[in-house]
C-alpha cells in the first residue's frame, strides 16, 4: 500500500483488469480508519480521472472505499510507445466504443469493487457518459445506490444554446473530417483528451439522434430495467450540455424505478458557476460534496 497522500487517506494507484483483461489504470483510495461504503467513479468522455481525485478522498475520509480509473485508450490507460519515454502510443487502429467501456470496462470496475467490498452498501457515482453506462451494465443490479452527476441523454438540440450550435460544429465540422483522416479523435481540436475512432464515431451518432443511445441498437439497452436501486440525478443549471430536459430524458430509460431529479443552481451554493465539470472542485467540500456523501451513506 503507498504511503498516505491526503491526512486520514491512503491513496494507492492499481492496475485494474478489464473483463477482457486489458489493463486499466486506477487509483484506490482507503480511509485509515474502519471502512463503511464502497464508491466507484465513473469518468464523463475524455476526462482523466484525476479530475474526481479531490471527490474521491473526501468521501475516503469519511470511511468510503473508493476507486477511479480510466476507460482504455484514455489517460492513463493508453497503451505506451514501445520507444521514447514515457509516450503514449498512437491510437490509430485501437480498437474501442462507448459500448465497449461500458461492456468491458465499467462492468468489470463494478465486479471488481463488489467482489473485494462484498460485506458494504455498493455507491455507484457517474459523472456525464459514467452516469448513461449505468443503464448499459448487465451487473448494474449489484449496485443498491447511483448518483449521477451532469449525467444525460446529450442530444444535441437538447444543449443550451448557443452551446449545441457551438457542439454541432464541433463533432461534425471538426471532429469527423479529423477523425477520418487520421484515425483518431485528437483531444487538442476541442474535448481535451484524444479519443478512440470508435468511440468518438458511436458518441457522434447519439449526439446527433433525439433519443441519444436509445436511438441505437444496442442489446445492452436491455439492461436499464434491471437497475433497481436508488438513484439521484443532480442537474445543474448552468450547465449546457446536461439540461433538465436532458437529465430527464437519460432517468426515463430507468423504467424499474422512479429516479429522484435535483437542479442545482450556482447560487444554491454560493458561487457564480457550477457547469458541466464544476461539482468536482474543491470549493463545493462543504456544500455539494457533503451533500453526496450524505445521500451515498444514507444507504448503510
Amino acid at each position: 500500500m503507498a504511503a498516505p497522500a491526503q491526512d486520514d487517506v491512503f491513496v494507492d494507484d492499481i492496475t485494474l483488469p478489464a473483463a477482457d483483461g486489458y489493463p486499466l489504470a486506477a487509483t484506490l483510495f482507503l480511509p485509515r480508519g474502519a471502512k463503511r461504503n464502497a464508491v466507484l467513479i465513473n469518468s464523463a468522455t475524455a476526462v482523466h480521472r484525476k479530475l474526481y481525485r479531490g471527490f474521491a478522498g473526501y468521501l475516503a475520509k469519511r470511511g468510503c472505499a473508493v476507486l477511479t480509473y480510466d476507460y482504455r485508450g484514455t489517460g492513463d490507460s493508453r497503451q505506451q510507445a514501445l520507444t521514447g519515454y514515457n509516450q503514449p502510443k498512437s491510437l490509430v487502429g485501437f480498437k474501442a466504443s462507448m459500448s465497449d467501456w461500458a461492456a468491458q470496462d465499467i462492468t468489470a470496475a463494478v465486479a471488481w469493487m463488489r467482489q473485494r467490498y462484498h460485506g458494504m452498501p455498493f455507491a455507484y457515482v457517474g459523472h456525464s457518459f459514467g452516469g448513461q453506462a449505468l443503464g448499459l451494465l448487465p451487473n448494474n443490479s449489484e449496485i443498491s445506490r447511483a448518483l449521477l452527476i451532469a449525467a444525460q441523454a446529450g442530444y444535441w438540440k437538447l444543449m443550451a444554446v448557443p452551446e449545441r450550435y457551438r457542439v454541432y460544429a464541433l463533432l461534425n465540422f471538426v471532429g469527423l473530417p479529423l477523425t477520418r483522416a487520421l484515425g483518431y479523435m485528437p483531444g487538442k481540436a476541442g474535448l481535451g483528451m484524444d479519443l478512440p475512432k470508435d468511440a468518438f464515431l458511436q458518441w457522434v451518432s447519439w449526439v446527433m439522434s433525439p433519443r441519444y443511445l436509445f436511438d441505437s441498437k444496442l442489446e445492452a439497452l436491455q439492461n436499464f430495467p434491471k437497475y433497481k436501486g436508488a438513484l439521484r440525478a443532480l442537474c445543474l443549471s448552468d450547465d449546457p450540455w446536461a439540461t433538465r430536459p436532458a437529465v430527464e430524458l437519460l432517468c426515463a430509460g430507468f423504467t424499474s424505478i422512479k429516479p429522484e431529479i435535483i437542479t442545482v443552481t450556482p447560487a444554491d451554493t454560493g458561487v457564480t458557476s457550477i457547469g458541466h465539470m464544476g461539482f468536482f472542485r474543491a470549493e463545493h467540500r462543504d456544500t455539494l460534496w457533503r451533500g453526496a456523501a450524505e445521500w451515498i451513506q444514507a444507504g448503510e
